[in-house]
């Protein structure tokens, strides 16, 4: 069965975001966003992700005339910086884009962890952010007025997987009440996330967990924890470690010879798993927020295939949906300005908001005010 099976996990309600900073008078007539991504470290393949989506999301808006306030156009113009995979870093240049660079809209960072780190920074000043890949529940929880983002939360992402093994329990000679679940996270707010979301799936079907890993980040030996996947025979295995967990999970899955009905993964598709490993990657299931398959459509891209296409024209890969959801938090916060017709923050906070559209990266944006 596809990986595509998982996709309904990451089209559940969204929650929204913002972004911007309007040039000076007399320059041009631009609207400065700012952005402190993942270019080096850790993170920096989504870093890079969350980046090619931003850009070609501004440039699609700018070929099509910009953003008119008042009769008035403006382009749109993002300020990068490099946070480094690192939050003290992340926190250190959002002080910087607001406090010397003048950026009243900020565009999200790569990771729940690194969006954490930021918040009250963007709090403090009130400054409007639309994010697409910080996917921890507990950033949407804590009463922040100017966070939105275009994703579902983490703790949705693998659900769906428990819910195929209840459905197809008997397929495994067994009841849902006697399958056994094994869990293999990163000791992060993400994966973490994810995990509290899969647990309340398993005791919801009154499953049973059998191994319960919390692992380190920078996650490059599963041995221990594989070792006794073999010894108890779970039916269900749920990694959730980023790229670098992704590809070491697969890798050592093959070379321990560990046997796992249902091997259920984040961060397929940014770590190229099926390019990478091939037919050992054949059976595991993947959490997607995006495909290019989905049949939605927006007015900006046009279909997700359309907007496949346009990336893999850009920058000669396929689409991860990392790049959609951060092109979506771009799309989202220019139907915002061009409501709101001001570059007041506030005004924009307001109109993102109360966004409504339908993307062909997402079903619907749903709104919290």
């Amino acid at each position: 069965m596809r990986a595509v099976r998982l996709l309904r996990a990451g089209l559940a309600a969204i929650l929204l975001c913002t972004l911007g900073g309007a040039s000076s008078p007399g320059a041009e007539d631009i609207i400065i966003l700012g952005a402190a991504v993942s270019l080096t470290g850790k993170y920096a393949l989504n870093g890079a992700n969350t980046k090619n989506g931003y850009e070609l999301a501004v440039h699609k808006i700018n070929d099509k005339g910009g953003v008119s306030i008042g009769g008035r156009s403006y382009r749109f113009v993002v300020r990068y910086y490099d946070d480094e995979s690192t939050p003290a870093r992340g926190t250190e240049l959002a002080e910087r884009l607001v406090k010397q660079d003048g950026v009243k809209f900020m565009l999200g960072p790569y990771s729940s962890g690194l969006t954490k780190a930021i918040l009250p920074v963007v709090e403090k000043y009130k400054v409007p952010m639309v994010e697409g890949n910080g996917a921890a529940r507990e950033l949407f929880t804590k009463g922040y007025r100017y966070i939105f983002a275009v994703l579902s939360t983490s703790d949705q992402y693998l659900t769906p997987a428990i819910d195929l093994a209840a459905e197809h329990a008997d397929k495994l000679g067994k009841t849902k009440e006697t399958l056994k679940v094994a869990l293999a996270m990163e000791n992060d707010p993400f994966a973490q996330d994810v995990r509290a979301g899969v647990i309340e799936d398993v005791q919801r079907h009154g499953m049973m967990i059998v191994i319960d890993d919390q692992l380190p980040s920078e996650l490059n030996d599963m041995s221990v924890t594989l070792t006794k996947v073999k010894a108890l025979k779970p039916d269900v295995l749920v990694i959730s470690g980023h790229e670098k967990g992704a590809l070491t999970a697969i890798s050592q899955i093959k070379s321990l010879q560990v046997y796992v009905p249902i091997i259920a993964m984040t961060h397929c598709d940014s770590a190229q798993i099926a390019e990478k490993m091939g037919k050992v990657a054949e059976h595991a299931f993947c959490a997607h927020q995006w495909h290019r398959s989905l049949g939605y459509k927006d007015e900006l891209f046009g279909t997700a295939e359309d907007f496949a296409r346009a990336f893999e024209a850009a920058y000669a890969y396929e689409a991860p949906y990392q790049a959609a959801q951060s092109a979506a938090a771009v799309h989202v916060f220019a139907d915002a300005i061009n409501r709101a017709q001001s570059l007041d923050p506030e005004k924009v906070r307001d109109a993102i908001a109360a966004t409504e559209l339908q993307h062909d990266i997402r079903t619907s944006v749903a709104t919290k005010s």
